[in-house]
């Protein structure tokens, strides 16, 4: 099975300068006018330009918000250095929205990018989330 992973933004050129700056993706392919396939981690990342107050879905009376909003489903990304990652994303335009912090399995950034989705950025230490894991 294969993931892809789909964005709605509001300004598909500002979207892949943000991603290709802040995380070095590339651009595969544009498929027609609204959608960038990025190339360059473990599952490509479309960007899908979907205007800001268009119906989210039929089945609900959402509207897309590109202010920042919180859903339990984001991204995160893995990285070396979380601190020089972190400089990076913010210089291309993301916010960090906490200080980084220390955990039992490594470090983490909590972020948005500039169209209000949030997504972490995680350095794991030692044997990663094997540190906290239960045996069974």
């Amino acid at each position: 099975m294969k993931f892809l992973v789909n964005l709605d933004v509001d300004d598909l050129d500002k979207a892949v300068l943000f991603y290709r700056s802040a995380f070095g993706l590339k651009v595969g392919r544009r498929l027609g006018k609204g959608v960038v396939e990025l190339l360059g981690g473990p599952a490509p990342i479309y960007l899908l330009a979907k205007a800001a107050g268009t119906p989210a879905a039929s089945t609900t009376s959402g509207v897309r918000s590109y202010d920042r909003h919180w859903t339990p489903v984001h991204l995160d990304f893995v990285v070396k250095d979380i601190e020089g990652a972190v400089r990076t994303a913010v210089a291309a335009g993301a916010k960090l929205e906490e200080p980084i912090s220390m955990h039992k399995w490594g470090h983490l950034a909590l972020m948005a990018d500039p169209f209000g989705h949030g997504f972490c950025l995680v350095q794991f230490l030692g044997r990663g989330y094997d540190e906290i894991a239960e045996q069974s």
